[in-house]
């Protein structure tokens, strides 16, 4: 067991992806960008397709072809490309590319003739975004009846097949806000030009994790998943699903020590003892990706597990370690301290230091790593998967 690490459990993923599946009733795609959100992109991966996942979703071409080289042999959906990224390897490993122009369409042809696929007999695999509202990636309205008809005119002529059409919410989470009505509106206007042009979709998919739960007229062919699929709520309190956080980060304590009435602590002494008490150390911090403002602002302080007991961050968090307040009590230097877990034995959660420190859980879970080893475990059958303990596994 490492000094500082970070727990995934594996179980959760399959868990978790199975009472989506379940909810959602159509094909799944688990997104693992970012590392899996934090959480490692293989192992991910890979427990995604144990949980029946048709799909996979990757932002970037690193991160596609890294699942094509550890393997994995399902759909996989790349949709961050920029014009210096080289297609012809992606298009060869079959993975579906998303275009937003006319000019993109240009270069998938060109990365299909350089990778041979006219003379393999099979066209490269593309999929087309609308921008619907988020004013994001994607073709304005105003350039989709362009890329439409180039689309359909490549299709034809055998350089691309035209596999997807999606589009993404905005403000899904806040099932009331009226723009994902109207998202919805411009994303089914923009299938029935795609329609009248001749394109004929393998899936149409516009839901991320909150709309899958909170919006069943936006699920269509293919729902897509990312932190509902690691067991972090995208709408806390608006729906009735159990997830699972699968992710766990602790640490040993590294030092137990008095202050006294009036010692301040760490740097700038943001925080004054009021009272004689007890501070632990904990040897994490912001080269981890510990935010300092999880111990500033207005809010209250994030907190850690120690001895049974939830303590709060004191002072600025440093680069390699903040302090939190004991309150008098003394456990033993090398006592486990939970950052943040599922919350099962009482430890906060991604979501508890989301609010203390003015952010999202997406945040939270994808930047915390550094020098942190990553361990998986497996609750369903309570074994370490030994070949991918340590940082041999991170992509990051």
């Amino acid at each position: 067991m490492s000094r500082a690490e970070i727990v995934v459990d594996l179980a959760a993923i399959r868990g978790n992806i199975r009472v989506l599946r379940e909810r959602t009733g159509v094909a799944m795609m688990t997104v693992v960008k970012a590392d899996g959100y934090g959480h490692g992109m293989l192992a991910s991966a890979r427990a995604a397709r144990a949980a029946g996942s048709e799909w996979l979703g990757v932002a970037t071409v690193d991160e596609a072809l890294a699942l094509r080289a550890a393997g994995d042999t399902g759909r996989v959906l790349c949709w961050l490309t920029v014009p210096a990224d080289d297609l012809a390897p992606v298009l060869a490993a079959d993975i579906d590319v998303t275009v937003y122009t006319v000019d993109g369409l240009e270069r998938v042809a060109e990365a299909a003739a350089r990778a041979g696929l006219r003379e393999a007999g099979r066209p490269a695999r593309v999929q087309l975004k609308i921008d619907t509202g988020l004013s994001r990636g994607g073709a304005t309205v105003a350039q989709w009846p362009e890329l439409a008809a180039r689309a359909r005119d490549g299709e034809q002529g055998g350089a691309w097949r035209i596999t997807g059409i999606w589009s993404h919410f905005s403000t899904s989470e806040v099932p009331e806000d009226p723009a994902n009505a109207e998202q919805e509106k411009v994303f089914e206007e923009a299938l029935a030009v795609a329609a009248a042009a001749g394109l004929r979709p393998e899936v149409r998919h516009l839901a991320n994790s909150a709309a899958a739960l909170l919006r069943p007229s936006s699920r269509y062919d293919l729902v897509r998943c990312g932190l509902a699929s690691y067991g972090l709520d995208p709408a806390p309190g608006r729906h009735d699903l159990v997830l699972v956080p699968a992710m766990t980060v602790r640490a040993d304590l590294a030092l137990v020590k008095h202050i006294d009435a009036g010692d301040s602590v760490s740097y700038g002494h943001t925080w004054t003892a009021p009272a004689p008490t007890t501070l632990g150390l904990v040897p994490i911090g912001y080269a981890e990706g510990i935010a300092r403002r999880a111990a500033a602002g207005d809010q209250p302080a994030a907190q850690v597990l120690v001895a049974g007991r939830r303590r709060p961050i004191r002072g600025a968090v440093c680069m390699d370690q903040f302090v939190v307040d004991l309150d008098g009590d003394t456990p033993e230097v090398g006592d486990e301290v939970l950052l943040w877990g599922p919350g099962t034995r009482g430890e906060p959660t991604a979501q508890d230091w989301a609010l203390a420190s003015g952010t999202i859980s997406y945040e939270v879970v994808t930047r915390i790593g550094g020098r942190l080893t990553r361990r998986y475990v497996d609750s369903d059958t309570d074994q370490h998967d030994a070949q991918h303990d340590a940082q041999g596994e991170r992509e990051r």
